[in-house]
């Protein structure tokens, strides 16, 4: 990937100040000195992230009842937990019986709902033990209306014609703040500081990111730094933010390319611009979120059975094999069917001997025990590979040093029979069950088949 440079002129807040005739606290910036972005933590470079949808999960809906689940997940395969917003939801405006997650009414506590801070402490502690990280969805562009922030500090907020705005129209149970305000970004990077140091969380994931200006989030990344090092994902695709402040970003232009390719919109051969253009954007330490699912996908834009149909395990391998970090939401790894009530209690089915879980299981140990399929700057090359189906068949090869892994999906709903430019000539076996392979040309897959080899 092209290199960006790292290097940044950034104002540092001074986190005590004098006061204003209102008893507010105002925050100067200090002289600017220069920031580099941190190095990413090492065990995200073969981590698969896992999103955890706490009010949905168990028929309870707390943290404890979903800390039963942990053994399984720990089965599963999956390294960090992605846990989305936990603090007390707004009442004021909101949506819906139970409103959005993303309406936060305290920045400092949690939800009732849910259990208790000690009940979310001893839940981070559990998932420690066994081996996982967790990150913490933080919702830093807007608040639910009835936030204490409102009353207190109505300056940080965005105002038009002395009206506190949202920051979209439709987003009518949040308003939007405001970040020209020293004083905002000193308490936001507080509250933020208080989970790792109170909860010991390791990172966060950050909603509509782009929607809240960059240096603010270098500002937090080394206030956050200077605690622990941390794993920072943003909800956005632009490059300036993963320059410095975040260690990853959302893979939108996949998920919307995979998306077509299912719907018959586009075809396979729309793939290689796309890692072209990946290629030329983002510096090599980036790690892109892969995924075919989230909260917002299944709840708005259907499930996974519906976007992609009997193609859908072609293109999960495609999100754990392309350069990246796999996403499994919620339900996911049964094959979960059904589109989440967003503001309502909806819980997920959960079924037993799912084929789907032995399948994700099997590409979860794939991505850990393969270094050609690390992310970020420790990544394994890409290689497109030509061939004679570039339409229906996406084929490639992942390398680093000796270890090299072959890729091929069709992405169509037909049989194709097709010949790779250069025929393969090496020994190689099946990933998923170690089988040795010989390869013959030409090669036919079915409609969604797919083959994963790795070359002995």
């Amino acid at each position: 990937m092209k290199k960006i440079g790292l290097l940044l002129l950034l104002p540092v807040l001074v986190l005590a100040g004098c006061k204003n005739k209102k008893g507010q606290e105002v925050i100067e910036p200090a002289a600017p000195v220069a920031f580099q972005a941190p190095a990413v933590v090492s065990w995200a470079k073969n981590a698969v992230i896992y999103e955890v949808n706490i009010r949905q999960y168990t028929k309870e809906g707390t943290f404890n009842a979903f800390a039963d689940h942990l053994p399984r997940l720990k089965e599963l395969g999956v390294d960090i937990l992605w846990l989305m917003p936990v603090q007390p939801i707004s009442y004021k405006n909101r949506k819906g019986t139970l409103g959005s997650y993303y309406a936060v009414k305290d920045y400092q506590k949690v939800n009732p709902e849910f259990g208790t801070m000690k009940d979310f402490k001893d839940l981070v502690d559990k998932a420690h033990s066994m081996g996982f990280k967790v990150i913490l969805d933080w919702v830093a562009n807007h608040t639910g209306w009835d936030n204490w922030l409102i009353v207190e500090h109505g300056e940080w907020y965005t105002q038009v014609n002395d009206s506190i705005v949202a920051p979209v129209a439709e987003w009518t149970d949040v308003a939007d703040l405001n970040y020209e305000q020293p004083g905002l970004r000193h308490y936001m990077i507080e509250s933020m500081k208080y989970w790792v140091k109170n909860a010991n969380i390791d990172g966060y994931r950050c909603d509509v990111a782009s929607m809240v200006p960059t240096d603010f989030w270098e500002q937090a990344r080394m206030a956050l730094d200077s605690i622990k090092p941390v794993f920072m994902l943003a909800e956005a695709w632009e490059p300036e933010l993963t320059a410095g402040a975040f260690d990853a970003c959302y893979a939108w232009d996949l998920l919307h390319t995979m998306n077509d390719i299912a719907a018959g919109k586009k075809t396979a051969a729309a793939l290689p611009a796309y890692f072209r253009k990946t290629d030329s954007l983002y510096a090599p330490r980036t790690i892109l979120m892969n995924f075919l699912t989230n909260h917002d996908e299944n709840s708005w834009n259907g499930t996974i059975n519906e976007r992609y149909g009997d193609l859908q395990k072609a293109f999960a391998v495609l999100t754990y094999t392309v350069p990246g970090m796999p996403l499994v939401y919620s339900g996911q790894e049964v094959g979960l069917n059904h589109r989440l009530e967003f503001f309502e209690k909806d819980e997920i089915k959960w079924v037993g001997n799912s084929p789907l879980t032995t399948f994700y299981t099997q590409l979860d140990k794939l991505k850990h025990e393969n270094q050609a399929l690390y992310a970020g700057i420790d990544a394994g090359k890409m290689n497109i590979l030509n061939h004679t189906a570039p339409e229906s068949v996406f084929a490639f090869t992942r390398t680093k040093g000796n270890n090299q892994l072959l890729v091929m999906l069709n992405l169509s709903r037909k049989t194709v029979q097709f010949k790779l430019d250069q025929p393969l000539t090496d020994s190689y076996a099946d990933a998923f069950t170690g089988q040795a392979v010989k390869p013959v040309s030409p090669l036919t897959l079915k409609a969604g088949e797919y083959r994963l080899w790795v070359k002995k």
